[in-house]
């Protein structure tokens, strides 16, 4: 044991280390002589021929996120497999910006909860484009790896997550057709001959607990049902699945006992046997120090070396951190893990690197020729506003909106608050460094005609800034209050105790807005309680900003004065400030429940919210109806749906033409959000569950245009008590919009068929590793 350590050390301080992302030599190397640079192989073979090229002892030192390769012998560089790229380039172990100059920014879009209320999935392919090219362009330059720990694909459910900013929202439907587009876009395809980038859908899986009066994500063991688990917390992940992502990310916590990165149940049962994610790149890295985890605090075995060789043997073939190589060697030596499962831990990676054309000439890959004029293009930066501009949302208005700017100028707007003079704040966390961040009081100081005063931070819990504030919006036409949370108290590792705004902050805001002046307050980051604010006369218009990028006061600005209609929806609920006292974090339960007086959560089963999800208000008015079809009855019979179909969960049910009409004098976009309720399967039925969206673009006014939605079997269907998707006959309601403007009600008869038969967890253990 001293020995393994000790030479571990040794790697350790040596460094040799993954410190650049060198290409290997194919063609004079001492690989050129291997099959693993052979392209007219498969990818197993190629990958196959690599592996039996190694010494056992070599194969450890593969398994870890800074690979240190086989540089010497083989001429394997070394690998860095931690890059992030959660709204553009991030820094990263992998990610090196230069100083100045050439890549020392890169185009920074905004965070994923702002980009999902845009509800606009080509609108994410297009990011995800621009960022995979960036990225590729940062490793022709040694200043990236290709593999990406993005993105973050856990269900936002609870307000007082600190990383919900890094999801697209609350609905699983939602984040199931963002992440599918976003794939698409990082990948560069659906499953295309060679890798853009690979990404890696995270975190896998019941994981949004960071550390909420003391319960950390370490040791947090998420208990939840068949039922809940198949239905809520599992689409996205089987949505990343079917869109053959390259990698996932198991989490730190335990689900039911078990902790992730080492669940069979989980990483063989179900992500590999029962959604078949089998391509020969596919792999499971840890998320970072989890199988140190695994051994402490969860306890899961009684040794390290025991703990270490368990997460191999269930499925996790890459983990960020050292702990397979520290512990691996001897877990080998005591025969907790065999040759063959090293080899095809080693074989899934290296596979991922074969179809990223690693091995590959440079000519023979197109990606290898971008380099730093494909960064931060002018297509990319008005990218980044544009995406911000779709997803701000327009919660209240008197009439206020859009602010009119008389054409001889003579304007003053104060622009007051922790948020109006923003800079990094407005990337949120998992940030890269931009080539610049505009926040609202540059973008107004940049209007022709307004004289933009910034009033400064009014302070919290301290005054000594309220009179600078009052002074600047006393001498102001026009006041605009931005703020809201930021990461220094929401992220990774922080979690909130209080979704209220504070009572100081209500007192300056609600102070300055009884001047008699139009009053807008522009809340950024996470939701708060907008209750003060929205009833109040005084306030005139409110809206949500979130984290918006290096363009987030550009976006903001033009969203104010109208030069772009705000048609965002929020992707979460917005609850009141006493569901912080109503239900614990650590409750994982949907459902209300009288007995644990969980009072339900999300908008699938909480029915009070301050502001509901998908709610969003425009410049102008839109009626919504659905199509007629004469041909079309309301009663279906299951037996006549299901006869036809080999994938049943995706076959198709009927496309639905929602006609929407601008009825008012601006031209907007509108997103249609199609949602299903009834009186179907088992009880209690949920309020109502999303089943399809889509964004209309430039509805001018007067003008019709025809979103159509799309329903499977599968969006009709419910889980049960055991986690099958069923579909049941009963009444069902087709409900359009927020609040509902339209209802296509009809019925399906005939007996249940399961269009999904769940995998259960029958708890064995691994062999050979039995707890004492």
């Amino acid at each position: 044991m001293a020995l393994v350590l000790g030479s571990a050390v040794l790697l350790l301080s040596s460094g040799v280390l993954a410190v650049g992302h060198i290409f290997p030599d194919c063609r004079t190397g001492p690989l050129a002589t291997n099959d693993v640079c052979n392209k007219g192989l498969t990818i197993r073979e190629r990958a196959q021929a690599l592996v039996a090229a190694l010494e056992t002892e070599e194969k450890y030192g593969l398994l870890v996120s800074s690979s240190p390769g086989v540089e010497e012998r083989l001429g394997l560089p070394s690998y860095q497999w931690w890059q992030e790229a959660l709204h553009g380039v991030a820094s990263s172990p992998g990610v090196n910006f230069a100083d100045t100059g050439d890549f020392s920014y890169a185009t920074s879009f905004p965070q994923p909860i702002l980009m999902g209320a845009a509800f606009d999935d080509e609108l994410i392919e297009a990011v995800a484009t621009v960022v995979s090219t960036e990225a590729r362009a940062f490793n022709n330059f040694n200043r990236s790896g290709l593999n990406y720990w993005t993105p973050n694909i856990n269900a936002y459910k609870d307000p007082r997550w600190g990383r919900g900013q890094e999801t697209p929202g609350e609905d699983p439907y939602h984040l199931s057709s963002y992440v599918t587009a976003l794939i698409k876009g990082l990948q560069g395809g659906e499953d295309p001959d060679i890798l853009k980038v690979v990404a890696t859908c995270k975190h896998f899986t019941a994981y949004d607990i960071e550390d909420w009066l003391g319960n950390e994500r370490y040791e947090f063991d998420a208990k939840i049902s068949p039922q809940e688990l198949s239905e809520y917390y599992m689409p996205p992940f089987e949505a990343c699945a079917k869109a053959n992502v390259g990698s996932f990310m198991c989490s730190y916590n335990a689900l039911n006992g078990v902790p992730t990165c080492a669940s069979s149940y989980l990483l063989q049962d179900i992500l590999r046997d029962h959604w078949n994610w089998t391509r020969d790149y596919q792999y499971v890295v840890s998320d970072c120090d989890a199988l140190q985890n695994v051994y402490k605090p969860h306890n899961w075995r009684d040794t390290r070396e025991a703990s270490a060789a368990s997460s191999l043997l269930a499925g996790t073939d890459l983990d960020c951190g050292f702990y397979y190589q520290l512990h691996l060697p001897t877990a080998y030596d005591e025969g907790l893990i065999d040759e063959d499962t090293l080899d095809l831990a080693i074989t899934r990676l290296y596979g991922s690197l074969i179809k990223l054309g690693y091995f590959d000439a440079a000519d023979a890959n197109p990606f290898r020729s971008l380099n730093f004029s494909h960064v931060s293009t002018p297509y990319a930066e008005d990218l980044a506003r544009k995406a911000a501009e779709e997803g701000i949302v327009l919660i209240k208005n008197d009439g206020t909106l859009p602010l009119q700017f008389p054409s001889d100028g003579n304007v003053t707007v104060a622009l007051i608050g922790d948020w109006a003079n923003a800079t990094t704040d407005m990337q949120g966390n998992y940030q890269g460094i931009a080539k610049y961040l505009h926040s609202p009081y540059y973008a107004a100081s940049q209007i022709p005609g307004v004289n933009a005063v910034y009033g400064g931070i009014p302070g919290d819990p301290t005054t000594d800034g309220y009179p600078r504030a009052l002074e600047s919006a006393s001498a102001a036409d026009i006041i605009i209050y931005a703020d809201g949370p930021t990461v220094a108290s929401e992220a990774e590792s922080k979690d909130r105790t209080l979704i209220r705004w504070s009572g100081e902050k209500i007192d300056i805001m609600t102070q300055l807005a009884s001047l008699g002046k139009p009053f807008v307050l522009v809340q950024m980051g996470g939701q708060r309680d907008d209750t003060p604010f929205l009833n109040n006369p005084n306030v005139s218009a409110i809206i949500w900003g979130g984290y918006p990028g290096q363009s987030g006061g550009d976006a903001i600005m033009n969203v104010l004065t109208g030069k772009v209609a705000p048609a965002g929806r929020l992707p979460v609920s917005q609850y009141p400030e006493h569901y912080v006292d109503d239900v614990p974090m650590t409750d994982m339960s949907l459902r209300p429940n009288i007995e644990t007086g969980n009072p339900g959560r999300t908008y699938m089963w909480y029915s009070s919210p301050v502001v509901p999800f998908g709610f969003g208000l425009h410049y102008t008015n839109f009626s919504v109806s659905v199509a007629a079809d004469e041909d079309e009855g309301d009663h279906y019979d299951i037996a006549d749906l299901t006869a036809a179909c080999s994938t049943t969960s995706q076959c198709p049910f009927r496309t639905v033409p929602v006609i929407v009409s601008n009825t008012g004098a601006t031209t907007s976009d509108f997103v249609v959000l199609g949602f299903v309720a009834g009186e179907h399967g088992p009880e209690p039925y949920p309020i109502k569950r999303l089943v399809a969206y889509r964004r209309l673009h430039d509805v001018t006014a007067d003008q019709d245009q025809t979103a159509n939605l799309t329903l499977t079997l599968g969006s009709l269907g419910r889980r049960d008590e055991a986690g099958n998707l069923v579909l049941y006959p009963g009444s069902y309601s087709l409900l359009v919009d927020v609040p509902t403007q339209t209802t296509w009600n009809f019925t399906l008869e005939g007996e249940p068929f399961v269009l999904d038969e769940w995998p259960q967890d029958t708890g064995v253990l691994d062999v050979g590793l039995f707890r004492s």
